[in-house]
């Protein structure tokens, strides 16, 4: 199974601000959409409510210490990231999706294979950022630069990022 972190970061690695999103970019919406869309996802309990509710179409499979926690039918509750990735590996999945917050990310890099960082130039204010990790891991292997217009203020790439192989 390839667990692969998706992220929107700017510059400063700011990723959120007062649960939210810090900037509004339609393509990065989209994009994530697209990406996630049909798959399962790993994501902690604080970014999980501050959604609302589910994705649609994707099962979530929301991270949390609370015992009590309840999903909808259809998603699931895990009590640590081990178990969510037991899950994942349990329905024989080909991908997972990490979607954060920022403590998942930290948590989930050692067993990430993948990162799809959506790269925004700016450095908004921001409570929220994704961990720094060494770059020398990891291989460039797409990257996609979309210029700011109308209806996205900032300049962003979307970059695909794997772990490079040891040995």
């Amino acid at each position: 199974m390839t667990v692969s972190i998706i992220v929107a970061k700017a510059t400063n690695n700011a990723i959120g601000k007062n649960g939210e999103l810090p900037w509004h970019l339609p393509s990065d919406l989209s994009h994530f959409k697209k990406t996630t869309s049909g798959h399962h996802v790993i994501i902690g309990r604080k970014t999980f409510t501050s959604l609302g509710k589910p994705l649609p179409g994707r099962t979530h499979i929301v991270v949390t210490r609370n015992r009590d926690f309840k999903v909808p039918e259809g998603h699931f509750v895990a009590h640590n990231l081990e178990d969510a990735l037991r899950i994942g590996k349990s329905r024989n999945l080909e991908k997972i999706f990490i979607l954060g917050g920022a403590n998942i990310y930290k948590e989930a890099l050692p067993f990430t294979h993948e990162m799809i960082i959506t790269e925004i130039e700016a450095s908004p204010d921001a409570d929220t950022f994704f961990p720094e990790f060494n770059r020398s891991e990891w291989e460039l292997v797409d990257k996609v630069t979309v210029e700011k217009d109308d209806k996205n203020p900032y300049k962003h790439a979307f970059v695909t990022y794997r772990r490079k192989e040891i040995g």
